[in-house]
């Protein structure tokens, strides 16, 4: 179901889900489960922001690992990310290096971004024909040589060749020289670390993702919006009818800058946790349909990247390892603010498919694939990092009171648990 909360009995045949109705009914089947009545069956969770970083950065996060938290998290489809991963998939070979990577080790679905830099501008057509959801780029130093970014005149020609077959950018959104002209991080101090990263930054970079969506009648997404002031800007422009999106993550709903401990780079992650007052901004963006979707931005690292012994900001990797908490963590944010199950579901299930353009994924809905969570919404747990599955036990959610526990993850009607059976996913085919 979508849009509202009922109880009701699911019929699963082959993997899809063949019949919905009311739970008197009580539906029969070679294999029947039933629910108890502290749990809810939520549509399984779309993260369409994963970083997983294998081959090549396998020591960072794989594919088995990454998936395992996810299906851990009641998500049931990532995306991968096309940078981190060495080599990073910016071209047909480099996508096959991938998915030969990944075949055999992922617990849930799982598709891939391709990424638009310098050197294949002019040559998107046949990755996107491959079956990328839809490419990546950067308006600033990614973090990473190997994935260089784009100024404005490279976005708008990506942009302009995406719009000849509809094929979707999605851009990291900050204006390289509004951090090169900022204070120049360093040291332990949140806020220095804060100051180099300033909120016109995003500003300026997404009123250029919107001018050139505008101008070239192609499609744009910003990443992982931290700067509740934006806004603004992406509301005049959808209304003026240039197809743009937004996504925020949970550690922007989380955290405020005001509580993140000097030294304590397990917190950075670019662009920065913002105040505390942008943070209750993002929510009302959301509350109000400003912002279409929820999405980890996965992006781990070794723990010595981090510079835990150090504490410095500026020399820190950014990132923040996320994926098997985003669900409780957005929802004990919700929960307080007066949100419901049906919200949270909207914005990290159904709206992540609807951007990846996932036709079977993120609904309880006749014909979908049968992904489901099962969400007990108020149970408490603390965090503890040693009992995550991801790769590396480093999380800014370390030792914090979280609300709901996933009990299970179904995928395609199988419960996952103990063997790898997600499958690779092919824009067009999901």
């Amino acid at each position: 179901m979508t849009g509202r909360q009922v109880a009701a009995c699911v019929g699963v045949r082959a993997g899809r889900i063949v019949a919905i109705t009311p739970y008197r009914d009580k539906l029969a089947g070679d294999l029947v489960v039933e629910l108890g009545d502290d749990v809810v069956l939520l549509p399984g969770l779309v993260d369409s922001h994963v970083h997983v970083n294998e081959p090549g950065r396998t020591e960072w996060e794989g594919f088995t690992t990454a998936t395992r938290a996810a299906a851990a998290g009641g998500i049931t489809t990532i995306i991968d990310m096309p940078l981190n991963s060495i080599p990073p998939t910016i071209d047909v070979e480099a996508l096959s290096i991938k998915r030969a990577a990944a075949q055999g080790q992922c617990y849930v679905d799982v598709g891939f971004w391709g990424g638009a830099v310098p050197s294949n501008l002019g040559q998107l057509r046949p990755l996107h024909d491959a079956g990328v959801f839809g490419f990546k780029c950067f308006l600033l130093h990614s973090g990473v040589d190997e994935f260089p970014a784009l100024d404005n005149a490279g976005m708008r020609t990506a942009m302009a060749e995406l719009a000849d077959f509809d094929g979707l950018l999605i851009v990291h959104a900050e204006d390289a020289h509004s951090i090169e002209t900022a204070p120049e991080p360093h040291g332990p101090r949140y806020a220095d670390f804060l100051a180099s990263r300033p909120r016109d930054a995003e500003q300026i970079a997404i009123a250029a993702v919107i001018a050139g969506a505008r101008d070239t009648g192609g499609r744009a997404h910003v990443l992982h919006l931290a700067d509740a002031d934006a806004l603004a800007l992406l509301r005049r422009a959808r209304t003026d009818g240039v197809r743009i999106s937004v996504e925020t993550c949970p550690h922007y709903l989380t955290f405020s800058a005001e509580e993140v401990p000097d030294g304590a780079t397990q917190f950075k992650c670019c662009p920065p946790i913002r105040e505390g007052e942008n943070r209750d901004r993002l929510w009302n963006g959301l509350r109000a349909g400003a912002i279409d979707c929820i999405v980890s931005d996965h992006s781990p690292s070794t723990p010595e990247l981090k510079r835990l012994d150090s504490g410095d900001f500026g020399a820190a990797w950014g990132g923040i390892s996320s994926l098997q908490l985003a669900l409780p963590a957005v929802w004990t944010g919700a929960r307080q603010r007066g949100a419901t199950l049906v919200d949270v579901a909207g914005w990290m299930a159904e709206g992540p498919a609807a951007l990846a353009g996932l036709t079977r994924k993120g609904r309880i809905a006749l014909g979908y694939d049968a992904d489901f969570a099962v969400f007990a919404p108020d149970e408490t747990f603390l965090v503890d990092p040693a009992r995550l599955a991801h790769r590396h036990a480093l999380t800014p959610y370390a030792g914090r009171t979280l609300s709901g526990i996933v009990r299970q993850s179904w995928v395609r009607g199988r419960q996952t648990g103990a063997e790898p059976f997600g499958q690779l996913l092919t824009r067009g085919d999901a």
